[in-house]
């Protein structure tokens, strides 16, 4: 039988969020013990929050929303690749890697996922991300989609380029991804975004499948 391996942040009140964002709430409005027939909760939080997908509406106004992306681009191979020692991901670091040739979905695990493995619940600053550089050789290598294990595929304190390079061209973004436990190779990806109408991101639940 095939394993899956869950890639997804659990979502609780620890969970970090990008600053500014609202926060993540989840209440129990309707309890069983207090002479409900059901637990009923209730969700409040941005559509950034832990592994989610990012539309090209986040960043273009006129551009497809998180409902209207191409779901197949979401499900199939997709090889991890793994930067431990890195500041920074540059093109001269992806090109380094020497990816097989068909590779259309990239996911970066770096030394950010050593956050999540230990359960860090504030937000760090000094993540491990994409330089505009890196974004335009994922475009021009025809990458579909890519992955980063952090809440942004760009620095922190970077201007919106990176992510503007890539969604201009309809890479998909993912997001928030936990890595930690996965070695580098291929596998099948799973990563379903809620269909959320209009919205610029939303949460997604994302897997993966060992092919070996």
């Amino acid at each position: 039988m095939s394993k899956l391996i869950d890639i997804s942040l659990p979502l609780h009140g620890n969970t970090p969020i990008w600053p500014g964002d609202p926060a993540l709430r989840v209440e129990r409005v309707q309890r069983i013990e207090d002479g409900s027939v059901a637990n009923v909760s209730q969700m409040s939080c941005g559509v950034h929050v832990g592994t989610h997908v990012d539309a090209p509406f986040h960043f273009m106004q006129d551009r497809n929303t998180i409902e209207q992306l191409d779901l197949d681009v979401l499900i199939g191979p997709a090889y991890v690749v793994h930067l431990p020692e890195l500041h920074t991901i540059t093109a001269a670091v992806l090109d380094s890697v020497q990816l097989p040739a068909d590779v259309s979905r990239l996911l970066l695990r770096t030394r950010n996922s050593e956050w999540w493995a230990q359960d860090a619940g504030a937000f760090c600053e000094d993540y491990v991300a994409l330089n505009s550089a890196a974004a335009q050789w994922v475009v021009d290598r025809g990458i579909r989609l890519i992955g980063i294990d952090y809440l942004s595929i760009q620095r922190y304190h970077d201007g919106p380029l990176t992510h503007q390079i890539l969604l201009q061209a309809e890479v998909v973004i993912v997001e928030g991804l936990n890595l930690s436990n996965v070695t580098p190779g291929v596998y099948e990806l799973l990563c379903l975004p809620l269909k959320l109408v209009g919205a610029d991101g939303a949460p997604a639940r994302a897997l993966l499948r060992s092919l070996s």
